[in-house]
């Protein structure tokens, strides 16, 4: 129990740590984080809505209501490269376990995305739609499922990039990939039925349609809830079996 206590405390401190830094000599603060992805929908609203016509009511919600999401796992993945990096000294001077620190930058990036919910709402009312009560089991549900995925992510891919520095521009390249192939800026429909169920081999396609039917329909689909979880699993597994073989090694190259 107290060693328990003694990790909750740790990642307490250094998620506050964390959250410092990213406002430090900053006016605006938490506006930046909510200004990016309104940023984008903007830019797609005009793009897809205004220019190409794209046929679909509210589509600047449903933007919003995906972009948000995204973002959580977007930036948590594109900083992951340089967290063990940028923490070299604490690693060095410290005996902790080095897994927590991907986990605090995680846990920052999520408390970014709940402090953007009420943008969400503001535009639901404008769409003259409302919360729903299946949000109070869906919101901690699909927190809980998108932390053990992005964890187990960052976990990984800050693992690797220890040892191959490369990487990180990988990272960038594939995160780009990754977000115009997740039905973010389109919905799944518009995809071939045949080509469809091929959306689904992306991880992060149950997760963001999940969230977007939460919030903007307050619905949840049973399946992609479990098949969300399956992909959040095999990210953790895969980020934890890379961090056991390499952290032995951390001390050598930082």
């Amino acid at each position: 129990m107290r060693s328990f206590d003694n990790y909750r405390d740790l990642i307490t401190v250094l998620t506050h740590k964390e959250m410092k830094v990213r406002y430090k000599s900053s006016v605006f603060g938490y506006c930046w984080s909510v200004a990016n992805p309104l940023a984008f929908a903007f830019v797609y609203y005009i793009a897809f809505k205004i220019i190409m016509k794209i046929q679909m009511e509210d589509y600047t919600l449903f933007l919003i209501a995906g972009l948000f999401p995204w973002q959580w796992f977007g930036t948590s993945v594109v900083s992951a490269p340089m967290i063990f990096l940028a923490n070299s000294s604490i690693i060095k001077k410290v005996n902790f376990p080095r897994n927590i620190i991907p986990l605090t930058t995680v846990l920052q990036d999520m408390i970014h995305f709940l402090l953007s919910i009420p943008v969400i709402i503001g535009f639901l009312f404008i769409y003259h739609r409302t919360p729903s009560l299946s949000w109070l089991y869906g919101i901690p549900l699909l927190l809980l499922i998108q932390l053990i995925m992005t964890y187990g992510a960052a976990l990984l891919v800050s693992s690797i990039n220890l040892f191959f520095r490369d990487f990180e521009r990988l990272i960038s390249i594939l995160i780009t990939l990754v977000f115009y192939c997740t039905p973010i800026i389109y919905p799944e429909t518009m995809v071939p039925e045949q080509l469809r169920a091929l959306i689904y081999c992306n991880p992060l396609s149950p997760l963001i349609v999940s969230w977007r039917n939460l919030f903007i329909h307050g619905t949840l689909d049973p399946a992609a809830l479990a098949m969300g979880f399956a992909y959040s699993l095999v990210f953790l597994a895969a980020g934890h079996l890379i961090y056991r073989k390499l952290s032995w090694k951390f001390a050598e190259v930082l």
